[in-house]
């Protein structure tokens, strides 16, 4: 059976607006294409001979899934700009983008596996949210680079960390190409989440005010070179779209950082970190350009939203931190408060974390004043945070100097935090924070 309606999927509540994360237009919900199912509709004008045909339909079944020229249902929705797929819960939830991008090498690749392994685990049992993939196949990439860390069947054994994951490239699996006419575009394939209250929330009834698919780009940091970003590959675009930025800043990369680090060896007297020294100041202020070009502001304005500077591998530098902080502590920022309604609930420790950043960022003027200033000119909310993707366990080989690491002693350090940090800030009400006087916000 079939019927005749308006091209809107048939879904428990739909946006207003829809937008696209691959090209970020802004569309009605009946605008949307769908992808046609039946063999004989290979081929699309703008995807190529290899991709379905995508198409505005007029017939539907009964559940509300298009029918295909070939008379078959359809099941899979597309941008009418681009003709990229977009899941679902897009056409449901607001989206969240958030974009990270760092050096080559600055370990960003490992604190995004790391941090969406460790949220898979965290969201629901500690927060009551689920995390969940939005579209299991454009996260493919990310859940290997998590199973390569955290499930690997060679866990015990002492594995090469570059073995385990590959650098973030500029083409490839995270990029996808579009013609329009003549002209090649290649749009940069985001990492894809769908977060809503689950039942025990505080604000489980305000799962449509709350609930986001939140949009993650991954950048390499060669796509901050001069030249690089162009209509044909609008590599860094997204950053003016979104909501958190969070750049990965590597210390130990670093020259005027080792100098302040006074014990550079684990307890097997072995150096836990690279000998590759590199300028990464260049990269935040390159973002920070393109940004300002991007959302039209004034080179005297500062951009109104959070700045994350993550700073990893802080197993090799705690001990700088340590006693600034006053403590020696490994644990999460998270505490058991009482909320408003008197229910206990898991919140974020803000206080920690902010003392966390204060210190993180005297050690930082004190050996790279450069970044502070780059980063602090750029946004009027800047907060530094330690991380480490692995945790106390790589360790440099003796045969042939490359850092390694047994998959099954990894264990991470704060990499959730500045992810939730960043829905705190930005989302109200989905991740509460700890007040002055203990009470979840």
């Amino acid at each position: 059976m079939t019927v005749n309606s308006a091209a809107v999927p048939k879904v428990n509540r739909s946006l207003s607006r829809i937008t696209c994360p691959h090209c970020w237009e802004v569309f009605p919900p009946e605008k949307i294409l769908w992808v046609a199912e039946h063999a004989d509709l290979l081929g699309d004008p703008m995807l190529g001979d290899e991709e379905m045909q995508r198409f505005l339909p007029t017939r539907f079944t009964v559940g509300g899934d298009a029918i295909d020229a070939r008379g078959f249902p359809c099941h899979v929705l597309a941008c009418p700009h681009c003709h990229l797929t977009i899941p679902r819960p897009m056409i449901e939830l607001e989206p969240f983008f958030m974009s990270i991008f760092g050096a080559p090498a600055s370990g960003k690749s490992y604190f995004l596996a790391s941090m969406t392994w460790q949220l898979r685990q965290t969201l629901s049992s500690k927060f009551g949210c689920s995390f969940n993939d939005a579209d299991p196949g454009m996260n493919q990439l990310l859940n290997e680079y998590e199973e390569s860390l955290f499930l690997n069947p060679k866990a015990n054994e002492i594995l090469p960390l570059a073995s385990l994951i590959r650098k973030t490239e500029e083409q490839g699996d995270l990029y996808d190409s579009v013609s329009y006419g003549n002209q090649v575009v290649s749009y940069p394939r985001p990492f894809l989440f769908a977060m809503q209250p689950e039942k025990g929330h505080l604000h489980e009834a305000q799962v449509d005010k709350i609930g986001r698919v939140v949009c993650l780009y991954d950048n390499a940091g060669e796509s901050f070179q001069p030249g690089k970003d162009k209509v044909g590959s609008p590599l860094t675009r997204h950053m003016a779209h979104s909501r958190t930025l969070m750049y990965v800043f590597d210390p130990t990369q670093d020259g005027r950082f080792r100098k302040s680090m006074d014990s550079l060896s684990n307890d097997e007297g072995e150096i836990a970190y690279s000998e590759k020294l590199s300028r990464q100041e260049p990269i935040l202020q390159e973002a920070a350009s393109r940004i300002r070009r991007y959302a039209k502001l004034r080179q005297t304005e500062k951009h109104r939203r959070p700045l994350i500077v993550v700073l990893t591998k802080y197993d090799a530098w705690s001990h700088l931190l340590a006693p600034l902080v006053g403590e020696d502590d490994n644990s999460e920022p998270f505490k058991v408060v009482q909320g408003k309604s008197g229910k206990k609930v898991h919140a974020l420790d803000t206080p920690r974390i902010q003392r966390y950043s204060k210190f993180t960022r005297k050690i930082l003027m004190n050996s790279c004043p450069d970044i502070v200033a780059a980063a602090e000119n750029f946004s009027d909310e800047v907060i530094y945070m330690p991380v480490s993707a692995v945790g106390w366990c790589a360790r440099k080989d003796r045969e042939n100097g490359m850092l390694a690491m047994r998959p099954s002693e990894a264990n991470p350090f704060w990499v959730t935090v500045p992810y939730l940090y960043s829905l705190h800030r930005c989302i109200p009400g989905l991740i509460p924070g700890i007040k002055a006087k203990e009470g979840a916000s």
